[in-house]
């Protein structure tokens, strides 16, 4: 056990060890910036999700050619401005959450004397759903809103003057339930997505160390080696995650985005079969998996090199 303890321990900085303020300040900076560079991945994914048989862009390529041609860059961040608004606070919350938990699991499941990487799989999985679950409850609206501006004018969809224009519109039709729509398959995406996603993240850091049988007599890991390992584990939590939750995702989208006449999950689910079978459930499921997986590095090494930069002196 202690191969693989002893990096973790160098690696690993706990919420009492953070300068609250400066990570909130410097977190909303830097994930801000990685939701610029990979919020086009989004669109794409969105579009593909809702695209219907008659639609004649039926890949990544193809819907990234079309937006391209009709409306060029701006296209590719259709939403942007909603998601961004919504993006600081969603973060606040699921980052507080998931650093509290995570500390609160780890004292949960260590009487039960699991191996390293289990205890790990099992107090990281705790918090990632936890954080979730707290988080959808302004995630969600900003998901339907920012949603319906990406695919506007797109298989048959309706165009808007902006997020305000949607917002109005849901509020006349829906009222606030419909800023809501897809809430129950959201919880039920996001959260398991997000568990399984942190679960194998935390195992597979404490393989990948157990693996490099770094032992507690060497110096501690120099940053490269630290990051390299972050990052492998990025790469496998978001390759799990998004194999596992694609088709709950492919519905919810569907559901939010819907036309005039809302469907009710069981039509969605019925027309996914019709049109495509089986396989119209991993609609997106290519951009998908490179969004979580290039979100998911993304996002551990801004995040673990956040917690660096706002440690606490000791």
């Amino acid at each position: 056990m202690a191969a693989a303890s002893q990096p973790i321990g160098h690696t690993e900085i706990n919420w009492d060890k953070l300068d609250k303020t400066k990570f909130y300040v410097v977190g909303a900076g830097l994930f801000t910036g990685v939701t610029v560079a990979l919020y086009p991945v989004s669109v794409v994914k969105t579009r593909l999700q809702v695209a219907t048989r008659e639609s004649v862009e039926r890949n990544a390529l193809s819907v990234i050619k079309g937006i391209w041609k009709a409306d060029g860059v701006p296209g590719l961040y259709r939403g942007f401005g909603t998601v961004i608004t919504g993006a600081v606070p969603t973060r606040v919350i699921f980052m507080t959450a998931l650093e509290t938990t995570k500390v609160a699991a780890f004292k949960l499941v260590e009487p039960f004397k699991f191996s390293e990487p289990t205890q790990a799989a099992l107090a990281n999985g705790l918090a990632g759903m936890t954080a979730s679950l707290f988080s959808q409850t302004i995630f969600v609206p900003i998901d339907v809103v920012s949603q319906r501006l990406m695919v506007q004018g797109y298989s048959g969809h309706a165009r808007y003057t902006g997020g305000m224009d949607i917002a109005r519109q849901i509020l006349k039709t829906d009222g606030i339930r419909g800023f809501y729509r897809g809430f129950g398959l959201s919880i039920m995406t996001y959260s398991p997505s997000s568990a399984v996603w942190w679960a194998s993240y935390g195992s597979s850091q404490r393989l990948i160390w157990s693996f490099l049988a770094h032992g507690a007599d060497e110096a501690p890991p120099s940053v490269g080696k630290i990051m390299s390992v972050q990052a492998t584990g990025g790469i496998i939590a978001g390759a799990t995650a998004s194999c596992i939750t694609t088709p709950l995702d492919t519905i919810k989208t569907r559901l939010q985005v819907g036309h005039e006449k809302r469907p009710t999950t069981s039509e969605v689910v019925k027309n996914l079969i019709r049109d495509d079978g089986w396989k119209g459930f991993y609609k997106g499921l290519g951009p998908r998996f490179f969004s979580m997986s290039a979100w998911g590095t993304s996002m551990i090494l801004a995040y673990e090199y956040l917690k660096r930069v706002c440690a606490k002196d000791e």
